[in-house]
C-alpha cells in the first residue's frame, strides 16, 4: 500500500496537468509555445534523473531514497502551487520530475527485495494498475479541484506525500550494503546529460514540419552531441569501478530484449496521446467528450494489469509479453484501419489498453528483477523507464509529423497508428526469443 500510494501520487500529477494547463496559461499570461513547458520540464528532469536516483537507491538504500524523493515531490508541489512567476513554477516542476524519476524504479525494486518469487508478479501488477486508475480519477479530481483554483491540483500532493512518508518510515525494509561503493560521478553526469539533451532535442521538434525542424541549428546539434557522448560513456563505464549501468547488463539477452520491447511499448503508448484528437476528427465531438471516449481503454489498463500480474507468477514472463504485445498490436491495427467506426474505435483502444497493461505493468519489470543482480535492481528498473521514455518522446514527434501531413484529418492519425502497429508486430516477434517459465525458474533457483 505504501508503494501503491507513492506511485499513485506521481501518476495522478501527470493525469491532472492536462486539465490544469488552460488555467495555468491564463494565470501567468502564457503563449501557446510556452505552455507545453509545464509538461516538458517534468519529462526532461524525470528522464535526466533516472540514472542518478536509481544508482543512489542501490548504493544508499532503497527506503532512504524512496522517502527522500517523496519529500522532494511534496516540496516541488508546494513550489508550483505558491509560485509567483512562471519561472519559479518551472523550478517546482523540475523538482517533481526529479522526484518521480526515483519513485517508479524504487517501488519495483522494493518488490524484488520484499516479495517471494511466486508473489512478485501479483505485486507488480497492482503497481501497474496505478496508471489506469490515475487516468480514470485524475480528470474527475482535476475538474473538482479546478473549481477552487489550479493550485489545489498540486497542493493535494502534500498530505498524500506525508502519508506515504510515514508509512514508508514504518513499513519499508531498511536494506543497505555494508560494503562501501564508489560513485561513478563522471558516468552519471554523462548519462544524465545525454538523456537531457535527447529529451530537449525531441521536445523542440516542430511536428508540423518535422524534416525542416531536424535541420534547424537549434535542434540538430543536440542529436549530434548525443552521438558523440554515447561511445565516450560506454568506454568510461567499461573501466569504472562501480559503473552507473554495468555494461554486462546488456549482454544478457533477456535484458536486451526487455529494453527493446520497453522502447517499442513506449512508442505505442505515445499513440494513446493522439487518440482524443483522432476521435474528435472522426466523430465530430469536442475534445472533452473525446477524452471520455478513452474511458474503456484506461479501465482496461486498471483491470488487466493486476490480472496479468497474477497470471504472470504461474505462466512466466514470455507468455504475458507475447499476449500483451499481440493484443496491443491488434488494437492498433483496428484503430488505424477502422478507427472511424465507433465500435472498432472502442474495441481497438480497449485491446490496446489491455496489451499495454501487460507490458508496462508487471511483465518487463518482472524480467529485470529476475535477471539483474540484487545490488542493481533499481538501476535495472531505471533502464526500463529510460527506454519507455525514449520511445514515447520519439513516437510523439513522429506521429505528430505524420498526422500533420494528412491535412489535419483523421487519415493522418490513422496512418501513423498503423506504422506504430508495425512496430508492435516486431515486438511480438521479438517476444518469442524470451525465456520460457521453466528457464526463468532455473535461473532463480541457481540465484
Amino acid at each position: 500500500m505504501v508503494l501503491f500510494l507513492g506511485v499513485l501520487m506521481a501518476a495522478l500529477d501527470i493525469a491532472v496537468v492536462g486539465p490544469a494547463l488552460p488555467a495555468i496559461g491564463e494565470h501567468f499570461g502564457l503563449s501557446e509555445r510556452a505552455l507545453p513547458w509545464v509538461f516538458n520540464t517534468f519529462v526532461l528532469f524525470n528522464l535526466m534523473s533516472v540514472p542518478l536516483m536509481s544508482k543512489c537507491a542501490d548504493v544508499l538504500g532503497r527506503r532512504r531514497i524512496y522517502l527522500t524523493v517523496v519529500s522532494i515531490f511534496a516540496l516541488g508541489s508546494v513550489v508550483v502551487a505558491a509560485s509567483p512567476t512562471f519561472t519559479v513554477m518551472l523550478g517546482g516542476r523540475a523538482l517533481q520530475g526529479l522526484a518521480a524519476s526515483g519513485i517508479f524504479p524504487v517501488a519495483s525494486a522494493v518488490v524484488g527485495d520484499t516479495f517471494p518469487r511466486e508473489l512478485r508478479g501479483r505485486a507488480l501488477g497492482i503497481l501497474g494498475a496505478v496508471f489506469g486508475i490515475a487516468f480514470i480519477i485524475g480528470p474527475i479530481l482535476g475538474g473538482v479541484l479546478l473549481l477552487f483554483g489550479w493550485q489545489w491540483l498540486f497542493t493535494i500532493n502534500v498530505p498524500l506525500a506525508a502519508i506515504v512518508f510515514m508509512g514508508g518510515l514504518r513499513y519499508l525494509p531498511h536494506l543497505i550494503e555494508s560494503q562501501k561503493r564508489k560513485f561513478d560521478v563522471l558516468g552519471m553526469l554523462l548519462l544524465g546529460g545525454m538523456l537531457g539533451v535527447l529529451a530537449y532535442g525531441v521536445s523542440q521538434l516542430d511536428t508540423s514540419d518535422l524534416w525542416k525542424s531536424l535541420s534547424s541549428p537549434e535542434i540538430w546539434p543536440a542529436f549530434i552531441l548525443v552521438l558523440i557522448l554515447l561511445p565516450i560513456f560506454i568506454r568510461i563505464e567499461r573501466v569504472a569501478e562501480d559503473p552507473v549501468v554495468r555494461p554486462g547488463l546488456f549482454r544478457n539477452r533477456q535484458i536486451m530484449f526487455a529494453a527493446l520491447i520497453a522502447g517499442g511499448a513506449g512508442m505505442s503508448e505515445a499513440a494513446f496521446i493522439f487518440f482524443p484528437a483522432l476521435a474528435s476528427e472522426a466523430f465530430g465531438v469536442s475534445h472533452s467528450n473525446a477524452s471520455f471516449m478513452l474511458l474503456p481503454m484506461v479501465c482496461a489498463v486498471a483491470i488487466a494489469s493486476p490480472i496479468a500480474g497474477r497470471v504472470l507468477d504461474r505462466v512466466g514472463s514470455k507468455t504475458i509479453v507475447l499476449c500483451g504485445s499481440g493484443l496491443m498490436t491488434a488494437g492498433l491495427v483496428m484503430v488505424g484501419q477502422w478507427g472511424m467506426q465507433a465500435a472498432m474505435f472502442y474495441l481497438g483502444s480497449t485491446l490496446m489498453g489491455a496489451g499495454l497493461a501487460a507490458l508496462l505493468g508487471p511483465a518487463l519489470a518482472y524480467i529485470l528483477l529476475n535477471e539483474s543482480r540484487e545490488e542493481e535492481r533499481t538501476v535495472s528498473q531505471g533502464v526500463i523507464t529510460v527506454f519507455i521514455s525514449i520511445g514515447q518522446l520519439t513516437a510523439s514527434a513522429f506521429i505528430g509529423a505524420v498526422a500533420a501531413s494528412g491535412d489535419g484529418g483523421p487519415q493522418g492519425f490513422q496512418s501513423a497508428i498503423l506504422i506504430i502497429a508495425g512496430i508492435g508486430l516486431l515486438l511480438t516477434l521479438l517476444s518469442t526469443g524470451l525465456k520460457r517459465k521453466t528457464d526463468e525458474q532455473g535461473i532463480l533457483s541457481e540465484g
